[in-house]
């Protein structure tokens, strides 16, 4: 029979030791926390952590169950079956509520109720047998963000927070947060779908949305509208133009939000760009606005307007609020388009509107411009490069 040197039997049985105790220990995890925000208000919480080591304090402290003191009870409650686990943990229902914490941006603290417990049968025992804690509140929809605290006594916890809109079908998750000390997570925004804003906070995002659409980020639009200028050297006609083209506009995007109206980007797309091009070549030709143009203006903010929709689409537009947002992003487009006429026309039309050279040296050569990049938009958006 083969022995071990005596120098090394000491070592090799405390070896054996550790190993055997290791092999029928249970490795300590983490709480893995996702809290629910509902656009109606209702939040879940669900907590999946094993019970028994809430039960016998095992924590973070700890590798494995067998370096608890407690780690022969812990033992004995992982082996009971799932009803009876149950029966157990009713006597810390209340110190979990009163030690777990959810509150808002406002310091509210926002009550809390067990919702469902689900416990799976005990199976094999040298695995953790993770458990579903659900808790249930009801939230302000005008909380901007919340915070959660999960007590160090009850272990480490990774959580993170999903915003739904079950009515759309949309949802917004956060990143995960790994807590191992006694605090509170970092905020949790809800502003990207759960939060139900202030009216004058609605009104003025969109304004401001709508205005941005156009400085600086809507090019084409600002071509459109340098190309309705360029035509004219008094501010009447020109507002009277952009005022036409926002009313325009205003319709096909409030009917292609709402899904009356569709047509497909393929379309819509090269189509804002023909207009672009048509705006600059009329002005090459004609030397004065006609009712023609001002029709022309309306049927391009019809085709506008869908450019606006498919943009707009990207935002969370409120439901109870929808004609409000509507208009306040109408305002906003209108304010930007204004802005490019009264940059344009106090940097230039202002000071040499009354020289013989203005259409000839500014008029035309801009417009030249205009509708040669209209056209180059028109057949690279054909897909035709």
């Amino acid at each position: 029979m083969l022995s071990l040197p005596h120098f090394l039997s000491a070592p090799c049985l405390v070896l054996l030791s550790l190993l055997s105790q290791h092999s029928i220990a249970d490795v300590v995890k983490p709480a893995l926390i996702e809290i629910s925000a509902n656009t109606n208000g209702h939040v879940d919480i669900e907590i999946r952590a094993s019970i028994e080591a809430l039960l016998t304090g095992i924590n973070g402290r700890y590798k494995n169950t067998k370096e608890s003191p407690n780690a022969n009870q812990y033992d004995q409650l992982r082996k009971l079956e799932s009803k009876n686990l149950e029966l157990e943990f009713a006597k810390f229902k209340l110190p979990l509520l009163q030690e777990i914490v959810l509150k808002d941006d406002k310091s509210n603290i926002i009550s809390l109720t067990i919702k469902s417990i689900n416990i799976p049968e005990p199976g094999y025992t040298k695995v953790p047998r993770i458990s579903l804690i659900t808790l249930s509140a009801q939230l302000n929809r005008e909380a901007q963000s919340l915070r959660w605290y999960y007590p160090l006594e009850f272990g480490d916890n990774a959580v993170r927070l999903r915003q739904v809109n079950e009515a759309k079908g949309k949802w917004h998750w956060s990143e995960w947060q790994w807590l191992r000390k006694d605090q509170f997570s970092e905020a949790f925004s809800l502003s990207e779908i759960f939060t139900k804003r202030p009216l004058h906070q609605i009104i003025f995002e969109y304004i401001d949305i709508g205005f941005k659409h156009i400085l600086p980020m809507g090019l084409d639009h600002i071509l459109f509208i340098l190309g309705l200028f360029l035509l004219n050297t008094q501010l009447k006609p020109l507002i009277q133009q952009a005022t036409l083209f926002t009313i325009a506009h205003t319709i096909t995007l409030g009917l292609s939000i709402n899904g009356i109206i569709s047509l497909p980007a393929t379309i819509v797309e090269p189509l804002i760009a023909l207009s672009i091009a048509y705006v600059g070549i009329e002005n090459i030709f004609v030397s004065k606005l006609s009712h023609l143009r001002l029709l022309v203006v309306f049927l391009f903010g019809l085709i506008h307007g869908m450019g606006f929709a498919s943009a707009l689409a990207d935002f969370n537009m409120p439901d109870t609020t929808f004609i409000i947002t509507l208009i306040s992003f109408n305002v906003g487009v209108e304010l930007g388009q204004f802005t490019i006429i009264a940059l344009a026309y106090f940097s230039i039309t202002h000071w040499f509107k009354d020289n013989d050279w203005y259409h000839s040296a500014i008029v035309i050569p801009a417009s030249i411009l205009i509708s040669l990049i209209g056209l180059y938009w028109a057949v690279e958006r054909l897909n035709l490069l």
